[in-house]
Formats: C-alpha cells, structure tokens, sequence
C-alpha cells in the first residue's frame, strides 16, 4: 500500500506549523487559535506511531520531513544512494536520510532556485544584501488584489533570473496562502514559497501605493509587500529574517520612508538603511 497519503499530511501538517511559528515570529500575541485547531485535526489522521516520530524529529530541529532534489536530501546536502532514492519517490513505505535522519518525500514538479549562493572569492555581503538586490525592487505594483500582485512579483522574480518558473511559483504561494494569509498588522505582508531548491534565499519587495486587500477576509489595506523564496535549508533561518523585517517596519517612520521611494534604486537604499542593525 503506498505510504504518499500520510506524506502528504505530513507535509502538509509541517506547513501548518511552520506557519504557526511565522505568525509568532512576524505578530507576537496573534491569535493563535485557528491554526491550533488545523495542526490538532491533521495529526488525528496520522497514525500514533508516524506521529510520534514526527514529532521527535520535530523536536530536533525546524523540519522533520524534506524533500529530495538531484539525488540530494535538502536538509542536510548528503548525496543519497541511487537506490534509496528510487525507493522515496515509489513511496511504499516512509524513508530516513542515513546522514541527518529527516523523513523524506519526492517532490511534485516546483519552481527552481537559479540564484547562485556567494562563492568564497565574491566581494562579502552584509545585512539584506545577502537575500536581495535592486533589481528586485517593484515601486508601484499594478496589480489590484492578491494574485495579480503575486504574479507581479513572481514575474519579476523570473525576469532578473532569479527562478525559472513564475507561473509554478506563484500557484505555489497562494496554496500557502490559502493555508492561513501572510498578510499582518501595519499593511505589511509577507508570502513565500519554501522548498524551492537549487539556489539561496531570495527576496522580492513591491509596493502598491493604494493598497490592496491582500487578506481577502481582512479589513486593512496592505501596502508593502515581501516576497521570500527558501530553499529547504534556509527555512529555519527564514523565520530570523521574517521576524527582523516584521521588527523594522511596524515602526511608523521606516514604512514612510519605503513608501517615499518612488524608483527601484531609492527602496534600495532604504531597505539597506532601516534594516542595517535588525538584520546581520
């Protein structure tokens, strides 16, 4: 019989918690409540051995199940026997990764990283420079409800050659966002796709100057916009670079100096600015 139902709610199940210590990390004191709720519903489905080993694994570190990518598990970098490899994506049973023994899942087809992480000979960078660029800066997005903002910023995300799939992407982000919206206090909002291997950690950050209702059930508008693509092993330090810019910019005057800016250059540099000390 094949295991992939259960992966499936694992995956899924992992999402739920990842999104939960989101909220924690971008809105302390939100309410909690209806995410408790899905995460208790998915682990009544689970059978009390597979959860209870996801849960240890959970315990460990900020991922228990990861997928493999090139023969390659994506937590830990150790490339896998062909064999085992084979065995993960047949699914009939649950696999461990020999070297940091995540359970592991064969990806649906996704959205690829082409960002090339910093070699040892690149010029060092510092602060929101290792995430993002100027050519990542949308000033006055166009787009006038959720998807087409997303797709904007998908767009953008392809066209500087930084990912290869816009369209995959973006279907991916608003699954999550269907999971519960990344859209928070202060008309800040924050969608991202993880799992999209084969890069570095990339950042997107547009402004739509009228405000869109990014939360098709909120009642504020949303202004300013972050958009993050993770790789697998970015995902834990993901929440640190969350929680940074959630920091800077629920202050007042560091929104109205990115809103101000009116080229992709001028939000440069006040992105690099206002996040100099929060984000190292």
């Amino acid at each position: 019989m094949s295991m992939q139902p259960t992966i499936n709610l694992l995956v899924q199940l992992q999402e739920l918690v990842i999104a939960r210590a989101q909220q924690e990390a971008g809105m302390p004191g939100a309410q909690l409540g209806q995410l408790d709720e899905s995460i208790r519903k998915l682990k009544a489905e689970l059978k009390p051995e597979v959860l209870q080993q996801f849960d240890r694994l959970l315990r460990r570190s900020a991922l228990a199940i990861v997928p493999i990518v090139n023969g390659v598990c994506t937590a830990c970098g150790i490339t896998l026997p062909v064999a085992l490899v084979h065995l993960v994506h047949g699914a009939e049973q649950m696999y461990q990764c020999p070297s940091c023994a995540r359970l592991l899942f064969y990806p649906a087809d996704t959205a690829k990283s082409l960002r090339r992480p910093p070699r040892m000979s690149d010029p060092p960078k510092v602060g929101i420079e290792r995430f993002s660029a100027s050519t990542l800066m949308i000033p006055a997005l166009t787009g006038t409800d959720r998807e087409s903002v997303l797709s904007e910023l998908c767009n953008k995300l392809q066209d500087e050659g930084f990912v290869d799939n816009a369209a995959k992407l973006r279907e991916t982000a608003l699954q999550r966002e269907a999971i519960i919206p990344t859209a928070m206090d202060h008309g800040l909002a924050f969608p991202h796709v993880r799992c999209v291997e084969g890069g570095a950690l990339t950042l997107a950050l547009g402004l739509t100057p009228k405000g869109i209702k990014f939360d098709p059930a909120g009642q504020a508008d949303t202004r300013i916009i972050f958009f993050m693509v993770i790789p697998t092993a970015a995902s834990a330090f993901y929440l640190k670079l969350l929680s940074g810019l959630s920091q800077v910019f629920q202050k007042e005057e560091n929104r109205a100096k990115l809103l101000e800016a009116d080229t992709p250059e001028k939000m440069w540099k006040v992105l690099l600015r206002v996040t100099r000390t929060a984000i190292t």
